[in-house]
């Protein structure tokens, strides 16, 4: 028996630290195959259903190979594990990691880090004290909070601020960005809480860092985490079904009104600060900030992704755009005289000079190989230039790295094969892993198609969903998710519901993700509507939520300018975009949004997909093949029935316990 092996058996290393555990022979598995993969300096994609364990099935066999190295007084193997979001690097690090350190009594060192936005910047804060009327009431209180956490904190890490929401104002008025950022000439460099984390990850055996930061470093768009990568031997990828289009993203370009906005308000800082005899200073920032606002509201209000291409050739917008780079191009200029007064100013100069340049590639828009798209926030435009495939450049870089790359998610395979996801990465020599989800899906939960649904652009859609949902919400007294393809759907649907329902309604957009999440979980009946953000990365157990509904197959936008790229250079080479792309990518978004409902063995509830197409289309099948084994009705009133009953089991197991408790 190997020494991975024996961790996961009956008597090993967690059956000693952890109590109730029993071996569950996927999960070991998995860390065989791992194992192998690492000593073999090979690729791994495996697909761990839900219930697998797949973090402890790649961490073990990880440390055991550092710490076998270390027993042979051979280099300690370097491991980097990337996740897809913050909330799951937190749970890494500071839950999982510890219990597998002490199981496996390891001295293995181990780092979190983060990408810069979320340390805070001393230098920044500092500017800023002194400049709070750009602030209003509510930022300006989270600013007092800032500085008074500021005084006690030793990491700097922002997730500390429990009581100032994730996204409010003040975090950029606090934070520093790759342009703002004074780096080696930062008067408050020694005291960095950035470049300390870094240093930390650099010395330890084992750092814990997200996707976006993996690949900004491996583009080369930041500077100090460059030193780590290249030392991995063990590069593992949790959540991996995210990685190919964040790889895309970093591999591209962007140009950001955000940006511009940033270096506008730097420069009216340092202008009322420092260098208040150049009037100029503060009317040329004063006037691309007016600019770079107009150019926002010429789209629509809501967030929205589109062509950029097709824009920029429209002349209202590229007359915009246009004005954009006089603007800019002016307040450089004014900047440039300037230089060399004092360090921030000297920086601002540089930002002016970077951006001038990405403005000239935004302006490019008929650059070859390339899709040119933009998405919106509240607030901004960001215009993106991004490869139509990064395969080439990224496995050249995997086989270069003489690594270990461990690639899983609970959502991988599209009808059991790995081809969509290796292909876009160019991983044609990993090795694949199919495991299945542990729990009894037949028996703990039911999968709902409805009959006589109307067309997803007809005008009754949104009644016909709250006609479906209403029965269900009343069967399962709440505990239910509603999750949609369309914001503009969701809200239709929740106007209609808080007219016909008595329990609390939740909809995204009401208060932060996190936030929202624990008002669900806190009041036992509510119902909670939610787009794509709530379609993965939500962890809610037992009877809090047994029903969920999503209103279509996730297919995305026939607009959506990085399909629409794809999908010609895929016809070019002769292939089939609907198989090729678009099919396999809504059958991971479903199964993502499935994941949402059945959590652990005890799990039981109702899933509900609102889409004739999954029983008439001959593609239907290939969503059906892809999702776990559920019984399967069109009937509500019996999947009604079937939530009912999980009511009353529940309650009966509370009269059960309070009988034996008096």
């Amino acid at each position: 028996m190997t020494p991975v092996e024996h961790a996961f058996s009956e008597n090993g290393a967690l059956a000693s630290a952890i109590s109730g555990f029993s071996p569950r022979q996927a999960q070991t598995d998995m860390a065989i195959e791992v194992a192998n993969s690492i000593k073999n300096k090979s690729s791994l994609i495996v697909e761990a259903g839900t219930g697998t364990g797949k973090t402890f099935a790649y961490l073990i066999p990880a440390l055991i190979a550092n710490k076998e190295a270390a027993v042979k007084e051979e280099p300690q193997k370097k491991i980097i594990v990337s996740t897809g979001t913050k909330n799951l690097q937190e749970q890494l690090f500071h839950k999982d990691l510890p219990l597998i350190k002490k199981s496996l009594a390891t001295q293995a060192q181990v780092a979190l880090l983060k990408g810069r936005a979320n340390y805070l910047c001393i230098y920044r804060l500092d500017q800023y004290k002194e400049s709070r009327g750009q602030l209003d009431a509510e930022s300006l209180a989270d600013f007092v909070k800032v500085r008074e956490w500021a005084n006690v904190t030793h990491t700097g890490d922002t997730g500390e601020l429990v009581n100032v929401i994730e996204n409010s104002p003040v975090f950029p008025f606090v934070t520093s960005t790759v342009d703002n950022c004074l780096a080696k000439d930062c008067p408050n460099i020694e005291d960095c809480y950035l470049v300390k984390a870094r240093q930390k990850a650099i010395d330890a055996d084992l750092v814990v860092v997200n996707h976006h930061l993996f690949f900004a470093d491996m583009a080369l768009k930041d500077s100090g985490f460059g030193e780590l990568i290249p030392k991995a031997d063990i590069m593992i990828f949790d959540e991996a079904h995210q990685i190919a289009d964040i790889a895309s993203e970093y591999f591209g370009e962007a140009f950001s009104t955000r940006q511009l906005l940033d270096l506008c308000t730097d420069v009216i800082q340092v202008y009322k600060t420092s260098l208040t005899d150049v009037k100029q200073l503060g009317k040329a920032a004063e006037k691309l900030l007016k600019t770079s606002q107009e150019f926002r509201l010429l789209f629509n209000y809501d967030p929205e992704r589109g062509n950029w291409r097709e824009k920029h050739h429209q002349q209202r917008f590229g007359q915009a755009f246009a004005s954009l780079k006089v603007d800019l191009d002016f307040l450089y200029q004014v900047i440039k005289l300037c230089v060399s007064r004092n360090e921030a100013i000297d920086h601002c100069f540089e930002r002016a000079v970077n951006l001038l340049a990405q403005y000239d590639i935004m302006v490019d828009v008929d650059a070859l190989g390339m899709s040119f798209w933009y998405e919106t926030t509240p607030r901004h435009v960001v215009l993106h230039k991004t490869p139509l495939s990064v395969a080439d450049k990224f496995s050249e870089y995997v086989k270069e790295s003489g690594a270990g790359w461990i690639f899983t998610s609970a959502t991988l395979a599209v009808d059991g094969k790995f081809e969509h996801f290796a292909q876009h990465l160019g991983l044609t020599s990993a090795n694949h892993l199919l495991l299945e989800s542990p729990f009894d899906y037949e028996q703990q939960s039911q999968l709902v198609v409805p009959r006589y649904l109307p067309e997803a652009n007809d005008k009754s859609r949104a009644n016909a969903l709250a006609n479906i949902a209403l029965p269900l919400i009343e069967a399962s007294q709440g505990a239910c998710f509603m999750l949609f393809t369309s914001y503009r759907v969701m809200h239709q649907v929740a106007e209609l519901l808080s007219e016909q329902i008595e329990n609390p309604l939740l909809v995204q957009g009401q208060m932060g993700k996190r936030k929202l999440l624990e008002e669900f979980i806190e009041q036992k009946h509510a119902v909670l509507l939610a787009t794509a953000s709530f379609w993965e990365g939500i962890d809610v157990r037992g009877s809090s939520l047994t029903c969920v509904i999503i209103d279509k197959l996730p297919f995305a936008s026939p607009d959506d300018p990085l399909l629409q790229a794809r999908s010609e250079d895929v016809k070019r080479r002769g292939g089939e975009p609907f198989s090729q792309i678009q099919l396999p990518q809504a059958v991971i978004a479903l199964k993502q949004g499935v994941g949402r409902l059945i959590r652990d063995v005890s799990d039981q509830g109702v899933l509900v997909i609102c889409d004739n197409r999954l029983v008439n289309k001959p593609y239907g099948e290939v969503f059906l093949n892809s999702l776990p084994a559920m019984k399967r009705t069109r009937n509500i009133e019996q999947a009604a029935t079937f939530l009912k009953s999980l009511n009353n089991n529940t309650e009966e197991q509370k009269l059960e316990t309070e009988t034996k408790l008096t």
